[in-house]
C-alpha cells in the first residue's frame, strides 16, 4: 500500500509541477502548485517527517499559495500577454539554460552513490534528550522569539502596504461623456 501512495503522490507532484509550468491562467497554476506541495507533504509523511509535513501544509500550502492568489487578483488575471512580446532570443536562451541544467543534474546524480543504506562506521549519533519538535519549540519561542514576532510583523506590514499601493493606483474609471453622473442615457429611466 506505501507502494501505490509513493507512486500516486510522485505522479501527482511531476502533473502538478508540469500544470505550474504550462498553465495558460495564473490562478490554475496556484492551484496546480497547491496539488504539488499536498503531495509532497504526503511524501513527507510517509518518510515519518510528520513536522516538515505540517510546515509543508501550514506555510507552504496554504499561506504561499494564498499569498501567490492575493497577487494574482491585486495585478489583474484579464491581462494576457502574447507570447510575441518576448525578445526573439528569450526562447532561445531559456530552452537552452534548460537543458543544459537537466544534463549537469543527471550527469552530477549518475556517477554518484551518496546514499549506501550501510551502517555508519562510526557508530549512531546518540539519542537526544528531547523530540526534535520539543527542540525547535524552545528555541524558536525563547532564544529566537524577537525575530520570529518581527519576521510575522514585516509580513503583516508587507501586505497592508501592497493592499494600499494596489489601491491607489490613481486611475479612476471615466464616466460616460454623454452624463456627468456616470449613468449612460440609454440606461435612464423616464421620470
Amino acid at each position: 500500500m506505501a507502494a501505490v501512495v509513493f507512486f500516486v503522490c510522485a505522479a501527482a507532484v511531476l502533473i502538478g509541477a508540469l500544470g505550474v509550468i504550462t498553465g495558460r491562467n495564473p490562478v490554475h497554476s496556484a492551484l496546480f502548485l497547491l496539488v504539488t506541495l499536498v503531495s509532497i507533504a504526503v511524501l513527507y509523511l510517509q518518510q515519518h517527517a510528520q513536522l516538515v509535513a505540517a510546515i509543508q501544509i501550514v506555510v507552504y500550502a496554504s499561506a504561499i499559495v494564498v499569498l501567490f492568489l492575493f497577487v494574482i487578483t491585486l495585478l489583474g488575471v484579464d491581462k494576457h500577454e502574447a507570447p510575441d512580446d518576448a525578445h526573439p532570443l528569450q526562447r532561445v536562451a531559456a530552452i537552452t539554460l534548460g537543458v543544459l541544467l537537466f544534463t549537469g543534474i543527471v550527469a552530477l546524480v549518475h556517477g554518484n552513490d551518496w546514499v549506501t543504506g550501510a551502517p555508519s562506521s562510526r557508530g549512531p549519533l546518540g539519542v537526544p534528550a528531547t523530540g526534535n519538535v520539543e527542540t525547535l519549540a524552545k528555541s524558536l519561542f525563547t532564544s529566537f522569539v524577537w525575530a520570529f514576532e518581527m519576521t510575522a510583523v514585516l509580513l503583516v506590514i508587507a501586505v497592508v502596504g501592497s493592499v494600499v499601493l494596489a489601491r491607489r493606483s490613481g486611475h479612476r474609471p471615466e464616466a460616460p461623456e454623454d452624463d456627468p453622473a456616470g449613468v449612460p442615457e440609454s440606461e435612464r429611466t423616464a421620470p
